[in-house]
């Protein structure tokens, strides 16, 4: 009977290690890339699940330290895992992943001019993401003011909640310029319509993009096998494709 027991036991706890989907919070700009990967990892591991939610670094921080039921954070930088860290909700080493680029997108503008459109009547919209919640939002305002050029841009600016929700306002003409990733902007569809500008690497601290392990990875230890996947040398070409540089 005891024999019996465990073996059904045993059973269940099976059945629920199989059936458990590995959840990640994710950074806006990774929505295509991260789907590609995605792919690629259930590839090789057919029986698994994986769920993405997608949204600005810091609102995703947010999330998690308000119980939110995630088991990987893949940031936008390498600022917020520490933050995670510091409040006792991660597990393991924080790693860099990716390095990304920041872009100027338009649909309607030649953005081959730079930052010296800005200037120009013809643009009355630029659209960002906000800065404390979005790294590259942060680092648009940063290469703003190194180029000395956000209070004369301030009025002009509309502020989106992540890097992707930037993106669709340059695309859907709601603004002349938005500044993005340039991940997202690699669509078929946003290089049809429009062309985009790639801001010089040197006026902005770079984009490090880093991920970590959250505490609840422990009750789901495929997570841990998604990370490691994500940071498999061989999907380079995957990053780079999208206009990253591997970590």
């Amino acid at each position: 009977m005891k024999r019996t027991i465990l073996f059904f036991a045993a059973f269940i706890l099976a059945v629920s290690v199989s059936a458990q989907v590995i959840k990640v919070a994710a950074a806006a700009n990774l929505r295509n890339v991260l789907e590609e990967i995605k792919i690629e990892y259930l590839k090789e591991n057919a029986s698994d699940k994986v769920n993405v939610t997608f949204g600005s670094s810091g609102n995703l921080v947010q999330q998690i330290l308000n119980g939110a039921d995630f088991d990987f954070f893949m940031a936008a930088d390498n600022e917020f895992p520490v933050k995670l860290k510091e409040k006792g909700a991660t597990t393991g080493e924080i790693r860099t992943y990716a390095f990304g680029k920041l872009v100027m997108w338009s649909g309607t503008l030649n953005v081959s001019q730079g930052d010296s459109l800005l200037l120009t009547p013809a643009v009355k919209k630029i659209a960002v993401a906000k800065p404390e919640t979005a790294p590259y939002g942060n680092r648009t305002v940063e290469f703003l003011k190194r180029k000395r050029l956000f209070s004369k841009l301030e009025a002009k600016i509309v502020y989106a909640d992540n890097i992707s929700q930037a993106a669709q306002f340059a695309y859907s003409g709601n603004a002349e310029i938005g500044f993005t990733a340039m991940s997202l902007v690699l669509t078929p569809e946003m290089l049809a319509a429009g062309k985009y500008y790639i801001v010089p690497e040197t006026d902005y601290t770079p984009i490090e993009q880093a991920c970590v392990l959250l505490k609840t990875y422990k009750h789901n230890p495929k997570a841990a096998k998604f990370m490691k996947f994500v940071l498999n040398p061989k999907l380079k070409p995957v990053w780079e494709k999208w206009g990253y540089k591997a970590g």
